[in-house]
């Protein structure tokens, strides 16, 4: 059975796009935005838009409940033991470049092992190969399954009493490959390492706790979660976010100026300099409130339908090549469209008003692994339709036939 009523949540739906009704199979770059969201957002400017922990006033007295009131859902939704452990950052990659620069580049010295994996985003990728350049410290590389999963077993075989950090994702933006994150964070301890998560795919479809996963840092990002773009979360147990230089310098994050020297507030302050993303952060929590009121499980099963059915029509397609046919839990299908570029064929499905992702994914590595240089990926949300996959088997078989032809 196949659920239709969250769509009308969502604004942008209603919209055409090169004449034809809007199908969007891109979440997983960026889901779209329900109007309670825009809403909530809307609010803040209208009625109390003004600064954070500045204004002795009334309103700037609900500004400050508004924003802060988030920092205690946050906590909740991903089950930490604190609110001093929720930092709120512009996204994961944010939140990963504070970890790498602020906390872990400090404490390495020459010879010093950071652990990761090819099938890592970009932005959980390039901080480590930086760090690891500027500490003189050896990057390592944890082997990938056939589904493109980090195994304990494979963390394992690369770790040793060198390894200072690991840095792995929950679920991969490309193959959609779920880690044993509890599991990986148990290796990690065991060789007295620190783990950080990037949990940018996984939060919009896996309830999270922390506390059980036992990682260091746990980060993710607003806009792939039915909130806005440019802000996200990182999570750190508070010893390590006490231990954590600041990342930016300035108003707000300070205790005390004198002349010469300054001090910083406690975590999670002493990371949010300046004037924070206010309206994001108030419309983060509305998305969280969202997100639990469809229920992780309406989530997945509404995902799992679509997949296996879209997965059926696309294997009946001798054209079509699937990257990650075996990963049930994804919400992504990778794939490609034999003896035709990705950019040609989403020239056509952009013409069939069709919405999907072609290029490298921020993942170039992952895609040398598998022997590509640019794949297609769909990716699905909780908003996408029975009739949204046959538009896209549809556009496929376009993109096959048309292209196959102008080859000739």
């Amino acid at each position: 059975m196949y659920n239709t009523d969250w769509t009308k949540d969502f604004p942008i739906l209603n919209q055409e796009m090169n004449g034809k009704a809007f199908v969007y199979l891109d979440s997983a770059a960026t889901s779209l935005t329900p109007e309670v969201v825009l809403e909530k957002m809307n609010e803040y400017y209208r009625e109390y838009g003004v600064n954070v922990h500045r204004g002795v006033y009334a309103m700037g007295a609900k500004a400050d409940g508004e924003f802060e009131s988030v920092r205690d859902q946050v906590q909740k939704f991903i089950k930490a033991s604190s609110r001093e452990e929720i930092v709120f950052t512009r996204g994961t990659t944010t939140a990963i470049n504070m970890v790498a620069f602020g906390y872990v580049l400090p404490k390495l010295q020459a010879g010093d092992e950071i652990v990761t994996s090819m099938s890592e985003h970009h932005a959980n990728f390039v901080p480590w190969q930086v760090v690891a350049q500027k500490a003189g410290a050896t990057l390592k590389f944890a082997p990938l399954d056939a589904n493109g999963a980090v195994t304990p077993a494979a963390l394992q075989s690369v770790m040793s009493e060198k390894t200072r950090f690991v840095a792995l994702n929950h679920m991969s933006n490309v193959m959609s490959a779920l880690n044993d994150v509890q599991a990986l964070s148990r290796v990690t301890h065991e060789f007295g390492a620190e783990i950080l998560i990037d949990g940018a795919q996984a939060v919009p479809h896996l309830s999270i706790d922390v506390q059980a996963i036992d990682c260091d840092f746990y980060a993710f990002s607003g806009h792939k979660m039915f909130g806005p773009t440019g802000v996200g979360v990182l999570y750190g147990k508070y010893a390590c976010l006490q231990a954590m230089e600041p990342f930016e310098y300035g108003g707000a994050m300070i205790d005390q100026v004198q002349q010469f020297t300054t001090s910083y507030k406690d975590a999670p302050y002493r990371f949010e300099s300046g004037t924070p993303m206010i309206a994001e952060v108030i419309g983060l929590g509305a998305a969280i409130t969202y997100l639990e009121k469809i229920g992780y499980a309406t989530i997945q099963t509404q995902i799992e339908t679509l997949r296996e059915y879209a997965i059926q029509q696309l294997e009946q397609l001798e054209q079509v090549e699937i990257y990650n046919p075996h990963n049930h839990e994804a919400a992504t299908i990778a794939f490609n469209i034999k003896d035709v570029h990705s950019h040609d064929a989403v020239t056509v499905y952009d013409l069939e008003g069709v919405a999907i992702r072609a290029g490298h994914l921020c993942a170039q590595p992952l895609l040398s692994e598998i022997h590509q240089g640019s794949i297609l990926r769909m990716s699905l949300q909780v908003y996408n339709t029975k009739a949204d996959i046959d538009r896209f088997i549809a556009a496929t078989k376009k993109a096959s036939d048309f292209l196959d032809v102008l080859f000739l």
